[in-house]
């Protein structure tokens, strides 16, 4: 049930002592507390909080069958136990008559009513027609009062002295209302998925669409301060020069007294009026779809993952030449300041001297910026100094001093680095007076000795770390098919057999790789099924998961950066169409598979090396789903990619470039059922553009007759 619906519901707010509360709907009450509407707190009466003294409290003219308005506050006990306490901040309680709690039908509690509550409600109820009606319902099933009461609240009220005691306070309740009565938005980690990044764009124009309303109005106010001085400077200097005969006019002695009575008055009002309302209003809303400093950081660890990936100095991103992008992007020397901080507090001085020095550069060439060459000098000597280069930090920290001689920490880092550097030069010194003595016997084994470490780097680079081979292939620097393997790859059009489906019409089908066999479908997926997927699985996206080999539970992971979602086939009458089509073409049963994964990937998006089936160390991989192991993947791209993103096979060398309307496919199993180890893949990070794939894998279950075992075991 939506947030709306559950608003809508007449008993959503009226709860017996056997109900439970709503969580949510408790921390709504526990932010309203801090916007001012009232004090709430879990606890014994003696734990709330206390209320200001200078606050006003307004009596109601309400009174109820038994109790009278109390300006106390009153404990109320929740289901689960504990109290809640509400305080009586400009918030009079009425308690429901006891009698109802003693004749059983419904226990006494506390309704929450104050005067800003029955001045919204004054204001629905001038509304017409149907809107009045829902909005006063709403608004009353908000309170949880009985109807006599309500009647009672919204009757007879006096337009004038609601509106004088009441107009600053409407705020709290309308926020609570519209908190209440709209679905949650909340998203976490924002640059894990471009897709839900994109809203942050609107809401941001929407920002600077109240931000220059702002303007306006302090503009317009501005100016009518200006015209009022305008006139009373050219007034006041011909009334100076003969103070006596110009108020020897009556005219202008009253209008003196009236100005100084009145006007001086009005201006003092227009000065101190606030024109902030609105946007701070929007900007106290929209705040809590803000990203967070995760984000913020998530977002700059992606540049430096592809800056280590695709192999980019810092200029060539700080100027915007990316490789695949259509505009230019530049990044200030603060920028650039910023992304060496984050490094620096990852305790990545590599990176932290790679954007230190771009800002410093920057900032040499003279481009203006709030952050001063001596907080950047001081971060880069450091850094460097942490990498061993007592020289080049040293050389920095006395640049540092000349800019700012009075640094404390600078002075005593150069003495540091001279004292170290000396020491340094003594050690060498030393060691090679000790070199020149033994040259007789020693030189067989050194020679022994570089022979085998020569041997041993021979074989590490035979044995390339699958780190650096993934990343090679993801600059495309893969190994390349030699002609011979490269001629047995063939396009076709695809039928699977004649199946009465393709017949008429079959698929175009084309070979990626032959071990494993790899092949891409063309025009699989039309753009119109694409949008609709998207449009299903968008508000669904959700940080995307690996499961913990040790512990089995599923967890976020920093090398898996996208979200996902996950669509049945009764959800939308296409997506039962999709899984039938991967049906048809690759002739195994859908009935055991997965549902379709949609998945988004973010700033720098990318998942390492994995296997998609279960190795022979995780026994329990998909024992909750009772189908076996997953046979095989299909995986479409719904988009195309600017630049990187590709899927890419280690252990052969085989990349698969992102088309969009396209799918691949291969068999993670052999046919006896062991797995086929060669599929390890990845997906390459995303250097420029929007990357959008949905997978479907599926099961062993099912495809006993559909993909029998082979007469060989190996088979």
């Amino acid at each position: 049930m939506s947030k709306a619906e559950d608003c809508s519901s007449a008993g959503r707010w009226r709860r017996s002592a056997s109900d439970t509360l709503d969580s949510q709907v408790r921390e709504r009450l526990r932010r309203m507390t801090a916007k001012g509407a009232y004090m709430y707190s879990r606890g014994s009466t003696a734990d709330r909080p206390r209320q200001a003294e200078t606050v006003e409290k307004i009596k109601l003219p309400v009174k109820t069958r038994d109790d009278p308005v109390r300006m106390d506050t009153r404990t109320k006990v929740w289901p689960e136990g504990g109290a809640a306490t509400f305080s009586t901040k400009l918030r009079p309680t009425v308690m429901r008559g006891s009698g109802r709690r003693a004749s059983g039908k419904r226990p006494a509690y506390e309704l929450l009513a104050s005067a800003h509550m029955a001045s919204v409600a004054w204001t629905l109820l001038q509304m017409d027609g149907t809107k009045r009606r829902s909005a006063s319902g709403r608004l009353y099933r908000l309170s949880g009062a009985t109807p006599r009461t309500w009647r009672r609240l919204t009757k007879n009220t006096d337009t004038r002295t609601w509106k004088r005691k009441t107009t600053r306070k409407l705020l709290p309740c309308w926020c609570f209302l519209l908190l209440s009565c709209r679905p949650s938005l909340s998203v976490q980690d924002f640059f894990t998925s471009i897709g839900q990044m994109t809203d942050l764009l609107f809401t941001e124009k929407d920002l600077v669409t109240s931000l220059k309303d702002y303007i306006q109005a302090e503009e317009n106010k501005l100016e009518r301060v200006k015209k009022w001085a305008d006139k009373l400077e050219s007034l006041t200097a011909t009334a100076t020069q003969d103070p006596e005969g110009f108020l020897g006019h009556p005219v202008n002695a009253f209008k003196l007294m009236k100005r100084l009575n009145t006007e001086w008055g009005d201006l003092e009002s227009l000065v101190l009026s606030d024109t902030t309302d609105g946007f701070i209003s929007n900007l106290t809303i929209q705040r809590r779809y803000f990203p967070t400093d995760d984000d913020q950081t998530g977002a700059a660890k992606a540049i430096l993952r592809l800056q280590d990936t695709y192999k980019l100095d810092a200029n060539t991103i700080s100027t915007g030449n990316l490789p695949g992008a259509k505009d230019k992007t530049l990044m200030t020397a603060e920028d650039c300041y910023e992304l060496g901080k984050i490094a620096y507090s990852d305790v990545d001085y590599y990176h932290t001297e790679l954007w230190m020095a771009q800002a410093l550069m920057q900032l040499d060439d003279g481009e203006e910026s709030t952050v001063d060459k001596v907080t950047v000098l001081d971060y880069l000597s450091y850094a460097i100094y942490q990498q061993g280069q007592l020289e080049r930090a040293l050389v920095y920290t006395k640049q540092l001093l000349e800019l700012d001689p009075e640094h404390q920490r600078a002075k005593g880092n150069v003495k540091y680095f001279e004292f170290q550097l000396e020491k340094q030069r003594k050690a060498k010194l030393e060691e090679s007076a000790i070199e020149k003595e033994p040259e007789k016997k020693e030189t067989p084994v050194k020679k022994k000795e570089m022979e085998k470490k020569q041997k041993k780097d021979r074989n590490t680079f035979t044995l390339m770390p699958e780190r650096k081979k993934y990343e090679m292939l993801c600059r495309g620097e893969g190994i390349k098919m030699t002609p011979r393997r490269a001629s047995r790859l063939f396009c076709r059009y695809y039928d699977n057999n004649r199946n009465p489906f393709y017949v008429l019409g079959p698929v175009k089908q084309q070979d990626e790789w032959d071990r494993p066999y790899i092949v891409r479908f063309l025009n699989i997926i039309s753009h119109k099924e694409i949008e609709k997927v998207k449009e299903l699985a968008k508000p669904r996206l959700r940080r995307a998961t690996i499961s913990n080999p040790t512990t089995g539970v599923l967890e976020t992971a920093p090398y898996r950066i996208s979200k996902s979602a996950w669509l049945t086939g009764y959800e939308d009458p296409m997506i039962d169409k999709i899984n039938q089509r991967i049906e048809d073409l690759t002739g195994l049963e859908m009935d055991t598979a997965e549902e379709l994964q949609v998945a988004n990937y973010g700033v720098g998006g990318q998942y390492e090396p994995h296997f998609d089936f279960g190795r022979k160390d995780e026994p329990d991989a998909f024992k909750e789903l009772g189908t076996g192991n997953r046979i095989a993947t299909w995986l479409f791209y719904m988009s195309d990619v600017a630049s990187g993103g590709a899927t890419v096979f280690p252990d052969v060398g085989a990349s698969v470039q992102p088309l969009k309307g396209t799918a691949v496919f291969w068999y993670n199993l052999f046919p006896n059922g062991e797995g086929d180890y060669s599929t390890r893949h990845a997906a390459c990070p995303v250097l420029v553009g929007n990357k959008w794939v949905s997978n479907k894998w599926i099961h062993e279950r099912g495809q006993e007759w559909r993909r029998p075992c082979g007469l060989n075991e190996t088979d």
